[in-house]
């Protein structure tokens, strides 16, 4: 009688095919995250956004990602820009991306993981944008974390590969390659894209996976040194670019400041104007003295115009904010104004004619909110 040794059977491959299929309920996580993004293209249109293009100011008003904007300490822009996107189309294109990747590697994952995967690399990725164009382009959308979701699974899909079916690993793992390669190529090659959050993303979608790795069945082998070396590359390459942030070209809390001033002194001159018309004819009228129309002058236009000049002086962006040229001419402006009506009140109390004159053509002049516009 001869003894036979039982004999352990490989686990048959796993398909993965079914996981892709699943239902909202099933990824609640992706299903979140695209209604989010809807809901926020929907109040941003209810608030004046494009349905097929949005002016950069309208994305920026709501947290998109823009070197002197998020510099200036409104660092919360890397995350809110991870929502923000510019037409129906961009949102379309992301979201079914989102819809098709995000199912299977929130499954691979799990529910928890998947979000600190989805966050983190979404932040890595505006943050590699910020350091390699933020003052020169306004950036969003959900593509950098999309991107990574790509660079986890195929981090996944290598690590699982002896418990896969041969066939859907190469078709997955391929197919996931040959996307990446091809959206970052096209990035290239297509003015308007961030393909800078698109290839940080991927990058760190990668890191964040290795990291986030856990056993998929029993027989997956344990993680060793690949979520250290991960967690020790996040860290130093996040450093490395925070070292390496450009300083921005400008301050957006400052520009915003001059912008106001140029508001506010486009309507004291447009007051102003008129008051200085209305000052002249009601001298005429009541037969005022030439002393006396002087200090109305005095204190109803050259004061009231010292004023605002001086508030415009203090306004000072930069000479490469939007608003500089525009704050630049202003400014000749109000020099101009308050020097015209210094030398109308002169020449009424000194009642010379030719100073009177002077000052009244200069003081006819457009207004400087036919001079310069914000």
């Amino acid at each position: 009688m001869t003894d036979i040794a039982p004999t352990l059977s490989a686990p048959p491959p796993i398909r993965l095919t079914e996981l892709m299929r699943c239902g909202p309920t099933q990824a609640p996580v992706t299903s979140a995250l695209l209604v989010l993004n809807g809901l926020v293209f929907a109040l941003m249109l209810l608030a004046g956004a494009g349905l097929w293009h949005t002016p950069n100011g309208v994305q920026l008003a709501w947290g998109a990602n823009f070197g002197p904007a998020t510099q200036d300490g409104q660092w919360w822009r890397l995350f809110t820009a991870l929502f923000i996107h510019f037409g129906v189309l961009h949102l379309a294109l992301n979201m079914g991306a989102l819809w098709d990747v995000g199912r299977l590697v929130e499954r691979v994952y799990g529910r928890s993981r998947f979000a600190l995967l989805y966050l983190g690399s979404g932040l890595l990725g505006n943050l590699v944008s910020l350091v390699l164009h933020g003052n020169q382009a306004v950036s969003g959308g959900a593509s950098g974390a999309i991107f990574s979701l790509y660079g986890a699974l195929l981090v996944f899909l290598w690590r699982e590969r002896q418990q896969l079916d041969p066939g859907e690993f190469r078709w997955l793992f391929g197919g996931a390659s040959a996307f990446s390669l091809l959206m970052l190529g096209m990035g290239w090659m297509v003015p308007g894209i961030d393909n800078a959050a698109h290839g940080g993303g991927l990058v760190a979608g990668a890191l964040w996976g290795s990291l986030l790795a856990r056993p998929w069945t029993a027989h997956s082998a344990q993680p060793r040194r690949g979520p250290w070396a991960a967690a020790l590359v996040l860290a130093v390459g996040s450093a490395a670019l925070w070292v390496y942030l450009p300083e921005p070209s400008y301050r957006f809390g400052e520009e915003l400041k001059a912008r106001a001033a140029i508001q506010r002194f486009l309507r004291e001159d447009q007051r102003i104007s008129q008051r200085w018309g209305s000052l002249l004819d009601t001298g005429r009228r009541e037969g005022l003295s030439f002393d006396q129309l002087a200090g109305q002058i005095d204190t109803d236009v050259t004061a009231v115009y010292e004023k605002s000049f001086a508030q415009l002086m203090a306004a000072d962006p930069g000479s490469a904010a939007p608003s500089a040229p525009t704050l630049e001419a202003l400014q000749t402006y109000a020099t101009q104004r308050v020097q015209a009506s210094r030398d109308l009140a002169q020449g009424l109390r000194a009642r010379d004619p030719v100073k009177i004159r002077g000052a009244l053509e200069r003081a006819q002049k457009p207004p400087a909110s036919q001079a310069a516009q914000p």
